[in-house]
C-alpha cells in the first residue's frame, strides 16, 4: 500500500468512534450513527462490530452504542499525561523565574 492510499473501512470505523463523542451515557443507535455519517446502516453495523470486538465500544441496555470503559481509560490516560506535562512546565517556569530574581 502506498502512502496515499487509505482504508475506507478503517476510516469509517474511526468516524464511528468520533461520532459517539458526547454520548457516553445515552449512546447512539445504529441508525443515528448512519444518518450522522451519511453511511448505510449495514456499514455502520460492521464498524460497530469491529469496535466492540476491539473493546472500544459497548452496546448499552437500551440497544444503543457508546464508548467502552477501555476507550474512556484511553482518554483519561491522555488527560493525566497532559496534566503531568503541564506540571513540569510550571515547575520549569518557576525555576526560571526564581533564578532570574
Amino acid at each position: 500500500m502506498s502512502g496515499s492510499q487509505i482504508s475506507t473501512s478503517g476510516t469509517r470505523i474511526l468516524k464511528v468512534l468520533k461520532a459517539l463523542k458526547g454520548h457516553t451515557l445515552t449512546g447512539l443507535s445504529n441508525g443515528e450513527i448512519a444518518k450522522i455519517l451519511n453511511e448505510s446502516p449495514v456499514n455502520i453495523t460492521r464498524s460497530l462490530q469491529t469496535l466492540i470486538e476491539e473493546g472500544l465500544v459497548i452496546k448499552l441496555e437500551n440497544g444503543s452504542f457508546a464508548h467502552s470503559i477501555q476507550m474512556l481509560q484511553i482518554a483519561q490516560a491522555h488527560a493525566i499525561h497532559l496534566n503531568q506535562i503541564h506540571k513540569k512546565i510550571i515547575d520549569i517556569n518557576q525555576k526560571i523565574m526564581n533564578d532570574a530574581s
